[in-house]
């Protein structure tokens, strides 16, 4: 009956202290107000009946009919509560990613590049209430997605990124600047840039710091991310006769001071993926890191279950007051 039940006036219980106190009451009334005669025999007075016993039943349902009052007074109702929530602040993020050739490494598998592809996939769809966009660079760079909301689009997009689309390099310099272009008209309260590479700037026409400037200016903050072990790694090297990649083992280069400088002057952080479980680990952090405000409305609609009791209780007094005035008028 009370499942999923819940009283607004819960301390009405207390009440229900009294009930033990009546009853305790009652029965001392009731023994003292028994007549008591002493005789030798009662064989003559015939048997009394079951009516005199069945007398305490009155009060009994009296005080049923008081504790249905004391809960009705508590108000038992059911709730049905609906919620409503409200972006009030999303994020704008544009991820900038390096796919010259030696995202093809084998450091991490199958593949750096498509090891990233596979993380940055669940970070974008753990960002329902941002908007995303996508830039592509190597020696030069470009806008793979501008930023949406639309994120089967840029997941769509994430998918078509491969090495052989741009001339090799890696234009870090570039690619930062393609991303702030991106982000510099946004009205987001947040913008946000992760740029991630696996080398150091040998290609482009823009200086990584001059981009990074560019980046301050527009107040958009920048995540760095530093792709490959430590060492060497199994790398493209060369061309087969056939066109595809010989690969052979080849010195790790990134320049992390350079990442670390750009992440420090716009407010963001460097992090450094020396395998899967790592990148995974980092665009965990960052999504941690970037959060979006979220404000949302509950509506409760209650259904009051306090009637019932009152009708009961209603019956149980009226009920008493019939029996008293019919078959137990006699004994009273």
């Amino acid at each position: 009956m009370f499942e999923g039940v819940e009283f607004a006036n819960p301390n009405f219980f207390w009440l229900l202290l009294l009930l033990p106190v009546a009853g305790l009451w009652y029965y001392l009334k009731y023994q003292k107000d028994r007549a008591t005669l002493r005789m030798p025999s009662t064989s003559a007075f015939g048997k009394q009946g079951i009516l005199p016993r069945l007398k305490p039943a009155l009060f009994i349902m009296r005080l049923l009919a008081l504790a249905a009052i004391i809960t009705a007074l508590a108000r038992p109702q059911t709730s049905d509560v609906s919620s409503r929530t409200k972006t009030t602040s999303g994020i704008d993020i544009v991820m900038a990613i390096d796919v010259s050739s030696s995202m093809l490494a084998r450091d991490l598998k199958p593949n750096r590049l498509a090891a990233l592809k596979e993380v940055a996939a669940e970070f974008i769809k753990e960002r329902p209430n941002d908007r995303i966009g996508l830039v592509a660079y190597a020696g030069e760079s470009y806008t793979k997605t501008p930023i949406t909301t639309d994120k089967s689009i840029v997941l769509n997009a994430l998918g078509e990124i491969t090495y052989g689309q741009l001339n090799d390099g890696t234009a870090i310099g570039m690619g930062l600047a393609t991303a702030v272009n991106r982000l510099k008209e946004s009205k987001a309260k947040s913008k946000v840039i992760i740029l991630l590479t696996d080398g150091v700037n040998n290609s482009g026409f823009i200086e990584p710091q001059t981009a990074a400037d560019l980046a301050v200016e527009f107040g958009i903050k920048t995540y760095t991310i530093g792709l490959g072990t430590n060492g060497n790694a199994l790398s493209p090297v060369a061309y087969n006769p056939d066109g595809s990649f010989r690969y052979g083992m080849r010195q790790v280069e990134i320049d992390e001071p350079l990442l670390k400088s750009i992440a420090s002057l716009t407010g963001g952080q460097y992090f450094r993926a020396t395998d899967n479980k790592k990148l995974e680990a980092i665009y965990d952090e960052i999504n941690k890191l970037e959060t979006t405000e979220i404000e949302e409305f509950k509506y409760y609609q209650y259904e009051e279950k306090f009637r019932a009791l009152v009708l009961l209780a209603g019956i149980l007094l009226l009920l008493e007051w019939v029996l008293r005035h019919t078959v137990f008028r006699s004994f009273i």
